[in-house]
């Protein structure tokens, strides 16, 4: 066995033209990418992409480990009705980048609560989910809040455990679950290190993302005043240790990818994005074990 087969350490690709992106990027050691489309896939032809993509790719053995469309699908209107037949086109053409799961977020009826939406998600869901059934895919959900909570939000419910607890119980089939990361937890004051056990069965890819709590500005202002008292960091620069975060991953005989969710970190962005984002690819190696040595 390869190392790099078991968890494999890449980056998110958001750029319009994919393939000149990772072209670009290709040398620098990533062992996967995560192709991702806000809201909708605009004017990209995914046959096109596909077909641009694995000739970048062809013969380098690094593989395209998600393709992702991030958009409120529970809403009603004209934006949320083309995010659910984009979201589905990605489904279907999904065999063409040899990927095997479909990620996004759940969505959210704006201005409800958590328990309010689940009627609705399950409405929109269970076709999407059972038609990547159908397609051998598997549907998993990225775990941010983006700034809503338990009772009220824009985008996404599926950000805490009680609302996974619900969620799941609502749509009990096997291909859908969670495309975690330990930040959006860390922003939560939650301790992200125990659901890898407690949610083994349900986490199917993680973003590559960390963060810093601020403990004097939280004894000083509490987590509402005017200074951040959370900040997000590439990973390599947080709080958490990925040696343990990967450690438990392998324990639970996680197979997978971690993409590096880079254009978060206060301090490594602009001019040092990527000096950031290759700090995270390496530090994440090591974490992972460090070069792959055979057993004699």
């Amino acid at each position: 066995m390869n190392l790099n087969d078991d968890i494999r350490i890449g980056t998110l690709v958001s750029a319009e033209d994919k393939a000149a992106y990772i072209r670009q990027i290709l040398s620098y050691g990533f062992e996967s990418f995560s192709l991702t489309w806000w809201e909708n896939l605009g004017n990209t032809d995914l046959e096109r992409t596909a077909d641009a993509v694995n000739k970048v790719l062809d013969g380098s053995g690094i593989a395209i480990s998600s393709l992702s469309v991030f958009g409120n699908l529970l809403e009603n209107d004209e934006k949320a009705e083309i995010s659910r037949r984009d979201f589905k086109r990605v489904v279907a053409a999904a065999a063409n980048f040899g990927v095997d799961t479909v990620t996004g977020f759940t969505g959210r009826l704006r201005g409800r609560t958590v328990p309010e939406s689940l009627e609705r998600f399950r409405e929109i869901w269970t076709p999407l989910v059972e038609f990547a059934g159908e397609h051998g895919l598997r549907i998993a959900w990225e775990n941010c809040p983006m700034e809503g909570n338990w009772q009220s939000g824009d985008w996404n419910i599926a950000f805490c455990p009680d609302a996974w607890e619900l969620m799941f119980a609502a749509l009990p089939l096997k291909n859908c679950g969670l495309q975690w990361e330990p930040c959006h937890q860390m922003f939560q004051l939650i301790d992200p290190l125990p659901q890898i056990r407690a949610w083994k069965d349900r986490i199917f890819l993680l973003h590559g993302k960390d963060a810093t709590i601020r403990h004097e500005v939280i004894r000083q202002c509490g987590i509402g005043g005017s200074e951040p008292f959370v900040l997000p960091r590439t990973p390599g620069f947080g709080d958490t240790n990925w040696t343990d975060i990967i450690s438990e991953l392998r324990l639970v005989g996680f197979h997978g990818a971690i993409d590096i969710e880079g254009w978060h970190d206060p301090v490594y962005r602009d001019e040092l994005e990527m000096t950031g984002q290759i700090h995270a690819l390496n530090y994440l190696k090591q974490c992972r074990g460090g070069t792959f040595v055979p057993n004699p």
